[in-house]
């Protein structure tokens, strides 16, 4: 999966909050201090997928939020990722040695999305510059992205306080998206993390 287009789902699906259309409904808590532990990432699509991210690595552990995140990544596209590219999220949360699905409720959550690309354009809407660090180096920040590789050097970005969504309580929690156009698997990324709020 492209690294920008993943950085923009991690942050809008799972920390929400940026999203500015969900910021008047009433199931948000207001995390003060909260921190982020054992991050860790896995292509788990096919081999031959066409969007592979190829590195990821992000610090501190844990990371502070608020606070500073510095992060690279390099993946590549075997394709052009055009509008409408289909995502499927399935956030799981380990209760009692399980893993619970966490269903699908106000479009956040296990949710399916027609495309990925309307999730992105609500982050950077169409005719805005991309943010810093992706507008410095050049990385489009929407669709649609051409095929080749992607390199995000390592960059410095700030994490502010975040409006969460009532179900993101401390705990151990994985997130899978698998990325698909026409029916066809482009790609597929799992996360795992850990969440600490004081």
């Amino acid at each position: 999966m492209d690294p920008r287009l993943l950085l923009a789902v991690v942050f809008s699906l799972i920390l929400p909050g940026i999203q500015s259309k969900r910021a008047g409904l009433k199931r948000f808590i207001k995390a003060q201090s909260m921190q982020v532990l054992g991050f860790e990432w896995k292509n788990c699509g096919k081999p031959d997928d066409p969007a592979v991210l190829n590195t990821l690595n992000v610090a501190p552990d844990p990371i502070s939020i608020p606070g500073q995140l510095k992060a690279d990544a390099s993946g590549r596209t075997a394709v052009e990722l055009i509008s409408p590219l289909a995502l499927n999220m399935t956030i799981e949360k380990a209760v009692a040695g399980f893993w619970v699905k966490i269903p699908c409720v106000d479009d956040m959550g296990s949710c399916h999305y027609s495309d990925a690309c309307d999730v992105l354009n609500m982050l950077v809407p169409p005719g805005q510059d991309c943010p810093e660090p992706l507008h410095a180096y050049g990385l489009p920040c929407r669709c649609p992205f051409k095929a080749g590789l992607y390199s995000l050097p390592p960059s410095d970005f700030f994490i502010p306080n975040l409006d969460l969504p009532y179900w993101l309580t401390n705990g151990k929690y994985r997130a899978r998206g698998m990325l698909g156009q026409d029916g066809a698997e482009l790609g597929c990324l799992e996360l795992g993390l850990t969440i600490h709020s004081g």
